[in-house]
C-alpha cells in the first residue's frame, strides 16, 4: 500500500466527499487547526473527516483504506502525549457523535457515542441518581472516546477505577472494515465465532492465541499498581478476565479500531459527601501518609502543594478554597460519600482520627466549601502555565507507583527535576499512587532537546525501578512508548506489536504512536526547527517577550474553550461546536500563521490568509477568553491585529464605515434625529437603508436620542462645590441613552461629587476594534490623552459608564500606547460607576426593595472586574439573581451584521440569558450596564434593561 509521502490527496478527499454524508476538509486552515493538541508534539493531518454517524465512519475508512491513507482518532483534542496528532486522517467525532443513545437505569449503563462529553453523559445519569464516576479535570470537555482511547482516570477512579474498569461493550470498526460488538467472551460464544469463520473468527482465534502464549509474562511483568495505563491491556484476555476484548482495547489510543458505540457502567451518585482536608509540610510527605487513609471507604484520595497556590497567585486569582486549607504547604483532600449524612460523618470522623502528625485534618461539611476546595484541585493544570516564566508543558506528567511507595518516589523524582534545571508543582491521584507536574523544558535548543531526552530516559529508570507506570492517566503516545520496554520487557513489547498487528495488519490506524514509535524528540512543536517570523505589530504585547508570536503561543491547548456552558469563553464554539471557533482553534491558526503550515513560507499567506480570517471572523470580541483562559488568550486583541494587516491596501466590507463608525455618524444624526429615525425605521426605505449600512435585515437600528446627554448636562446647573469627578460621555450614552448620563450626574452629585465632562466631543474607538481600524483608534487616543491632560494630571477620577469603553481605557490603551505616562495615568484614574461610588466616604445607596436579573458585559467580567458592582447591588438590598449566561451575542456591532454573525449573536443570546429574562415577571427589573446588552435584550424580550445608574437614580426611560 501507498504511504501518506505518495498519497494522492486530492482524490482521497474528492472520493471521501462523495462518499460521506458529513463533512470533509482537506484545505490548508483544516489541517493546521488539528496540527496541535495538548501535547508537545505537532503533526499536520492529511484531512479531516467530521462523521454523522457509524456509516459515515465505514464509507470514510472504505475509501482510506483503498489509497493505503492512515487514519485516526480525535475527540477533546486534549492528548498529553502526542497520540491526538498525526500524519493521518484525522476523525473528529464530537461535532456530530455526541450523543448519549441510552441510559437504563436498572441495569446501571449507558450507550453512548464516541464524542459526547463526560459531563452530558453525567448530566443525563444524574437524572437517575447515576454517574460516571471516572471523571478527569477536563470532565467540561473531555470526550468518552477519548478517555476510552486513552483509559483515562480520575479523582474518582478511588472508587470506579479506570475507564477499562467500566467499559461492558465496544461498536468497533477496523481498517478494513470489520464492524462488530465486542466485549466479555465466554468460551461457547468464542466457539460459535471461530464456528462463522471470516475475518472475526480470525482476529479472535490469534488474540486468544496471544495470550496463552504470553500468559506467563504478562502475569509477571504486568505492574501491579491501581493506575496501569501504559501498554495494552493483555491481561483483559486470560481466561479468569473473560476474554474481555472490548477491555483490551481500552487505552489503544486509536491504533488498533475506531470506537463507533459503546456501552458503560454507571454507579450510584452519592447524595452526602464531606471532606476530610489535611496539611503537611511538603508533597512527599503528605505521599508517606497515604496508605493511613487507604481503608476507610474514601472515594477520592487527592493532593496539590503550595506551589498550586503559588501558580494562581501569579495569575492574580484568588479561590475561596484557599481560605480553608488548614495549615501546611501540601494538602491531601479525602472525600467520603454516602446515602446519609450520619453515614457520612462516621467514615469522616473515624478517617481524620487515623491522620497522624505532622498533618493538621479539617473536616469540611459544608457543599459550597467543599466544591470551593476542589475548584483548587481541579484547577492545577490550567494554570501551571505561567507565561514568561514558566511554559507549564506535559512532560513526565502522570507515572503511577504502587501508593506505599509514592513518598519515596516524590522524592527521588524532585532531586531529578532540580538535576536537570526544571521546575515544578506536584498535585494528583495520590491515594492511587499517581502524581501528575508540569515542567518548563528548553526545546527550543539542541541542547535542551538533548537535556529533554536524557530527563525522560532518566525517569523512565526510576518508574521502573519503583515497580511503576509509565503512564498513569494519560496514555503513551509518542512521549513514552519508546520506554515501553522498561516496565514490560522484551517480549511482551513484541506482544503489543503483534496486538496491533491482528487488528491492524496494514499499521494504517494511528503509525507511530504506541507500537514502533515516533521517536520522543521527533515533531515537536516548537523544537529547534520552529522559527516564527519576525512581525511589526500595532499592539505591542506587552507581557509577552516576543510580541506576538508569543502572544499567539500563549495557548497550550487544554480546551477549557471547549466547554459548552457556563463562563463567557468561548460563545461562537458554544454555539456552532467548530474548532475553529474556539479560543484555543482560533490561537492555533495564528500560531501556524506565524511560523507553521500556514506561514507564507509554507502553505498560507501570513497576514492575508483566508483561513485565518475566516476563523476569527465569528470572534464576538467579547474578550471572555482573556478573563476565562487560563493563560490570558486575547482572540479580540489578535482578531484586531490580524484585520489590521489584512486590510492594509483593501477596502473594508460597508459595515467597517458604518458601524465602526458610528461615533461619526451619530455626531451628523443629531442634526436630525427624528427624520433620521423615520428613515431607519420605514418598512421599505429603513429596510434598504440598514441592508446599504451593513445591518441584517432582522435588526431594527437603534434609535437616536432627540437630545444628546451632552447637550442636556450643559443646561444642568451642577453642584458647586464637591469632589471632582469628569464623567465620561461615550458615544452611546451620548447620543443613544442620554437618561443613563443623566442618572449617572444625579447619582454621583447625591453621593457628593462635582461632575464635569470633556469639554470636546471624544470617542473611545470601541468600535473601530472590530475592525482592524487600528491606526484610528490609535489616533483618537492620543487626542483623548490631550484633552484630559488636565485631568489626569490633577487626579481626578475618570467614571466611564459603558463597560466596552472602560475596557479600552484599561487594556487596548496600554497595548497600544504602552510607552505613554499619560495613558498608563487614564488606565489607573477610570473608574466604573460602581467603583466610585464603593470607594466613596460616607455614601449609603438607596435600598430597592426588588428582584433583579444582572447580566453583566463581557469587558466587564474580563478587564474591570464585578466586585464593586455587587458589593454596591447588595447594599441596595436587591434580590439578585446571575444567570451564568456569558455573552450576551450582541457583542457591539457584531450582532448588527447579517448572515452568520446574526444568527450566532441570537443564538448565543437564546443559550441562557434571553429565556432567563423572558421567565422573569414584570416586576422583576433587568440590569445591564452594556448598551449592546441592553439592546440585545430588548430585541429578544421586548424588555427594557436599566444600567446600575439608572436604579441608582430612580429613572427608568430615556431622553
Amino acid at each position: 500500500m501507498p504511504t501518506a509521502g505518495v498519497l494522492n490527496r486530492g482524490a482521497l478527499a474528492q472520493e471521501l466527499a462523495a462518499a460521506v454524508a458529513g463533512e470533509v476538509r482537506f484545505d490548508e486552515g483544516s489541517r493546521a487547526l488539528y496540527a496541535n493538541d495538548a501535547s508537545i508534539y505537532r503533526q499536520v493531518p492529511i484531512g479531516v473527516v467530521i462523521p454523522r454517524d457509524a456509516d459515515d465512519v465505514a464509507a470514510a475508512l472504505a475509501v482510506c483504506h483503498r489509497h493505503g491513507a492512515p487514519v485516526m482518532a480525535r475527540g477533546g483534542g486534549t492528548g498529553l502525549a502526542g497520540q491526538s496528532v498525526n500524519d493521518a486522517v484525522a476523525f473528529d467525532f464530537s461535532k456530530y457523535m455526541n450523543r448519549v443513545l441510552e441510559i437504563d437505569p436498572q441495569a446501571r449503563t449507558a450507550r453512548v457515542q464516541p464524542g459526547l462529553i463526560l459531563d452530558h453523559l453525567r448530566d443525563a445519569a444524574a437524572a437517575h441518581g447515576l454517574t460516571f464516576s471516572v471523571d478527569p479535570a477536563t470532565h467540561a470537555r473531555c470526550t468518552l472516546g477519548g478517555m476510552i482511547g486513552n483509559n483515562s482516570c480520575g479523582t474518582h477512579s478511588q472508587r470506579a477505577g479506570k475507564t477499562v474498569d467500566n467499559v461492558l461493550s465496544l461498536d468497533i470498526i477496523t481498517y478494513d472494515g470489520l464492524r462488530m460488538t465486542v466485549g466479555p467472551t465466554s468460551w461457547e460464544q468464542y466457539q460459535r465465532i471461530l464456528a462463522a469463520g471470516g475475518r472475526q473468527a480470525d482476529i479472535y482465534r490469534r488474540l486468544r492465541e496471544l495470550a496463552e502464549r504470553h500468559e506467563d509474562a504478562i502475569r509477571l511483568r504486568y505492574p501491579t499498581v491501581p493506575r496501569r495505563v501504559s501498554g495494552f491491556n493483555l491481561e483483559e484476555l486470560l481466561d479468569e478476565r473473560g476474554f474481555d476484548v472490548a477491555r483490551a482495547l481500552v487505552g489503544s489510543e486509536s491504533t488498533c479500531v475506531l470506537v463507533l458505540a459503546a456501552t458503560v457502567r454507571l454507579l450510584p451518585d452519592p447524595p452526602r459527601r464531606r471532606l476530610l482536608v489535611t496539611g503537611f509540610p511538603d508533597a512527599a510527605t503528605a505521599a508517606d501518609h497515604v496508605p493511613e487513609l487507604a481503608d476507610t471507604g474514601v472515594i477520592g484520595l487527592e493532593c496539590f502543594d503550595a506551589g498550586v497556590i503559588d501558580n494562581l497567585h501569579k495569575h492574580n486569582i484568588h479561590l475561596p478554597g484557599m481560605d480553608e486549607l488548614p495549615q501546611g504547604a501540601a494538602w491531601l483532600l479525602a472525600e467520603y460519600g454516602g446515602d446519609t449524612g450520619h453515614e457520612v460523618d462516621e467514615q469522616v470522623r473515624h478517617a481524620a482520627a487515623k491522620v497522624s502528625e505532622p498533618g493538621v485534618p479539617a473536616v469540611v461539611e459544608d457543599p459550597r466549601r467543599q466544591s470551593e476546595i476542589w475548584e483548587i484541585r481541579r484547577s492545577t493544570i490550567e494554570y501551571t502555565r505561567i507565561p514568561g516564566e514558566h511554559a507549564g508543558l506535559a512532560l513526565w506528567e502522570d507515572a503511577g507507583v504502587p501508593p506505599e511507595r509514592l513518598g519515596d518516589y516524590i522524592r527521588d523524582y524532585c532531586a531529578l527535576v532540580t538535576k536537570h534545571g526544571y521546575h515544578t508543582v506536584l498535585f494528583g491521584h495520590f491515594g492511587q499512587g499517581c502524581m501528575h507536574n508540569r515542567l518548563d523544558p528548553d526545546l527550543t535548543t539542541a541542547a535542551g532537546v538533548g537535556n529533554f531526552r536524557t530527563f525522560i530516559d532518566e525517569a523512565g529508570d526510576l518508574v521502573a525501578r519503583y515497580g511503576g507506570s509509565l503512564s498513569g492517566e494519560h496514555g503513551d503516545g509518542q512521549l513514552r512508548a519508546n520506554q515501553l520496554i522498561k516496565i514490560f520487557g522484551p517480549e511482551l513489547v513484541d506482544a503489543f506489536a503483534e496486538f496491533k498487528r491482528i487488528w491492524d495488519p496494514t499499521g494504517r490506524m494511528n503509525p507511530g504512536k504506541v507500537v514502533h514509535p515516533y521517536s520522543p524528540e521527533e515533531n515537536l512543536a516548537t523544537g529547534p526547527a520552529y522559527q516564527p517570523r519576525p512581525v511589526r505589530t500595532f499592539f505591542a504585547y506587552p507581557d509577552d517577550e516576543m510580541g506576538f508570536a508569543d502572544a499567539a503561543n500563549r495557548c497550550f491547548g487544554v480546551g477549557i474553550c471547549r466547554h459548552t456552558s457556563g463562563g463567557t469563553m468561548c460563545p461562537s464554539f458554544m454555539v456552532t461546536r467548530e474548532e475553529k471557533h474556539s479560543t484555543r482553534g482560533r490561537a492555533r491558526l495564528l500560531f501556524e500563521m506565524m511560523g507553521g503550515h500556514l506561514a507564507p513560507d509554507a502553505h498560507g499567506k501570513g497576514w492575508h490568509d483566508e483561513h485565518v480570517k475566516d476563523a476569527l471572523d465569528l470572534c464576538l470580541a467579547c474578550k471572555g477568553c482573556k478573563g476565562d483562559c487560563p493563560v490570558g488568550v486575547d482572540i479580540a486583541t489578535y482578531k484586531a491585529e490580524f484585520l489590521a494587516h489584512y486590510y492594509q491596501g483593501r477596502l473594508r466590507p460597508r459595515s467597517a464605515y458604518t458601524l465602526g463608525l458610528i461615533p461619526v455618524w451619530a455626531r451628523l444624526a443629531t442634526r436630525a434625529p427624528h427624520l433620521v429615525n423615520a428613515t431607519l425605521a420605514a418598512p421599505g426605505l429603513g429596510r434598504l437603508a440598514r441592508r446599504a449600512a451593513g445591518i441584517a435585515p432582522q435588526r431594527q437600528a437603534p434609535r437616536f436620542a432627540a437630545h444628546t446627554f451632552r447637550a442636556a448636562f450643559a443646561e444642568h446647573q451642577g453642584r458647586p462645590r464637591g469632589r471632582p469627578v469628569l464623567l465620561w460621555p461615550d458615544t452611546f450614552t451620548n447620543y443613544f441613552s442620554p437618561s443613563v448620563g443623566i442618572a449617572a450626574v444625579s447619582v454621583l452629585e447625591a453621593a457628593g461629587f462635582t461632575v464635569e465632562i470633556p469639554g470636546k466631543v471624544l470617542c473611545c474607538g470601541r468600535p473601530l476594534y472590530d475592525y482592524g481600524m487600528l491606526r484610528t483608534a490609535k489616533r483618537w487616543l492620543r487626542r483623548i490623552l490631550d484633552e484630559l491632560e488636565p485631568a489626569l494630571t490633577a487626579g481626578t477620577p475618570i467614571v466611564v459608564l459603558e463597560p466596552s469603553c472602560l475596557a479600552v481605557f484599561r487594556d487596548e490603551l496600554r497595548n497600544l500606547l504602552p510607552h505613554s505616562t499619560a495613558a498608563r495615568r487614564l488606565a489607573q484614574q477610570a473608574h466604573s460607576l460602581a467603583e466610585v461610588l464603593v470607594a466613596s466616604d460616607g455614601y449609603t445607596p438607596p435600598v430597592v426593595h426588588s428582584k433583579a436579573l444582572l447580566q453583566l458585559h463581557c469587558h466587564q467580567q474580563a478587564v474591570i472586574g464585578t466586585d464593586a458592582d455587587l458589593r454596591l447591588m447588595e447594599a441596595m438590598g436587591l434580590d439578585l439573581a446571575r444567570p451564568d449566561s456569558g455573552c450576551c451575542g450582541m457583542a457591539g456591532s457584531f450582532g448588527y451584521e447579517p448572515g452568520d454573525r446574526y444568527r450566532v449573536s441570537m443564538a448565543a443570546g437564546e443559550r441562557v440569558l434571553l429565556p432567563d429574562v423572558r421567565a422573569t415577571d414584570e416586576d422583576t427589573l433587568i440590569l445591564a450596564d452594556g448598551f449592546s446588552c441592553r439592546t440585545q435584550i430588548a430585541a429578544g424580550t421586548g424588555r427594557q434593561a436599566l444600567h446600575l445608574a439608572q436604579v441608582l437614580a430612580g429613572t427608568a426611560t430615556d431622553a
